[in-house]
C-alpha cells in the first residue's frame, strides 16, 4: 500500500507512527497541524483501506477526535528522531499553498507554533462517522 501513497500519506503514515510511539509513552494526543495532511487522513477514512493503513503505520486502529488548540506542537522532537526534519508537506494547505512563514520559523528554531482542529485517539472510535467527517473537508 505504501508504494501508491501521495506524499500526504506517506506523512500521515509517519504520524501514526509517531503518534502511536506517543501514546505508548504517556504523552497527551499528537496534534495534527497541518491541514494538507489531515484532508488526506479524512478521504483515507472514508476506503476500504484505512484500517489495513492503520495497522501498518501504527499497528492498532486510529481513529479521529475533535481537539482544537494553539501553541507548539508537542511531537516535534519524536519526528526529527525517527525520520528527520519535517518536510514543507507539513507546511502546505489543502490547496497547495506552502506558508514559507512557518516552515521558515521552524527551520530556523526547530519549533512548530501552529493552531490545529483534531488529533488521533487509539481505537477505531472518534468524534464523527466517516459521512461527517467527509463532509467537513469539501
Amino acid at each position: 500500500m505504501s508504494s501508491t501513497l501521495t506524499p500526504e500519506g506517506v506523512e500521515l503514515g509517519k504520524f501514526f507512527k509517531v503518534s502511536a510511539r506517543q501514546f505508548e509513552a504517556g504523552h497527551i494526543a499528537p496534534e495534527m497541524f497541518s491541514t494538507a495532511i489531515d484532508a488526506e487522513w479524512h478521504r483515507l477514512m472514508e476506503t476500504p483501506e484505512y484500517a489495513a493503513f492503520c495497522t501498518e503505520h501504527a499497528g492498532q486502529a486510529i481513529g479521529h477526535s475533535r481537539a482544537k488548540g494553539a501553541g507548539e506542537i508537542s511531537w516535534i522532537s519524536a519526528y526529527e528522531e525517527m525520520f528527520g526534519p519535517l518536510p514543507k508537506i507539513w507546511f502546505t494547505d489543502a490547496d497547495g499553498q506552502v506558508d514559507e512563514r512557518a516552515l521558515a520559523g521552524y527551520r530556523e528554531s526547530g519549533v512548530v507554533v501552529a493552531e490545529w482542529d483534531c488529533s488521533p485517539i487509539l481505537g477505531d472510535g472518534g468524534d464523527l462517522a466517516p459521512e461527517q467527517e467527509k463532509a467537513l473537508v469539501r
